[in-house]
């Protein structure tokens, strides 16, 4: 069984979810926002990395996922959004976590089936994967989705490596 903590970056907000993977099945442990309402941007990810930092410390996970940065039209979008981001892998190497970096199109694809889903779909099918009794916000959906995509990751590599194969002739 392994915990995987996903993260979804933001400057303004950033998504965290936690989930508990055993071959196909998982389960959700935790999920959340870590916001700061102020306006100046060091002071906001100095909130977010100590929240990251709490929810690692209080969920102990085996390792993190998190979502690669996009082309936003806003180079300062982009700029901010990469930044908290760098806060979040500082976090992970804080703690010794193994990260596993997910483009946008490929964490849509593992839990929705297509790389163009929309946010409405990523926040249903969470919420029937983990079998939730309401439906996350936004930026916890979006962190959910991504631990969801490494573990279904985690589980089809686990399985490639269990397979045998013919070379020249011989099993290896």
């Amino acid at each position: 069984m392994a915990r995987i903590l996903g993260i979804d970056p933001g400057s303004w907000a950033t998504g965290y979810g936690v989930i508990e993977v055993q071959g196909q099945r998982i389960w959700h442990v935790a999920s959340g926002c870590i916001r700061d309402g102020t306006k100046e941007l060091p002071r906001r990810l100095k909130h977010i990395f100590d929240g990251l930092l709490e929810v690692v410390d209080r969920h102990r996970p085996d390792e993190l996922a998190v979502e690669k940065v996009f082309i936003c039209r806003n180079p300062d979008s982009a700029l901010k959004l990469g930044q908290a981001r760098g806060v979040a892998l500082v976090a992970a190497a804080l703690r010794e976590l193994p990260v596993h970096e997910f483009t946008p199109a490929e964490v849509k694809l593992a839990v929705v089936g297509k790389g163009n889903a929309a946010q409405a779909q990523i926040q249903r099918m969470v919420t029937i994967l983990l079998r939730l009794q309401e439906q996350p916000g936004t930026d916890a959906a979006d962190a959910l989705a991504v631990a969801i995509c490494r573990g279904h990751t985690r589980h089809c590599l686990q399985r490639l490596g269990d397979v045998r194969g013919r070379r020249a002739g011989r099993w290896v």
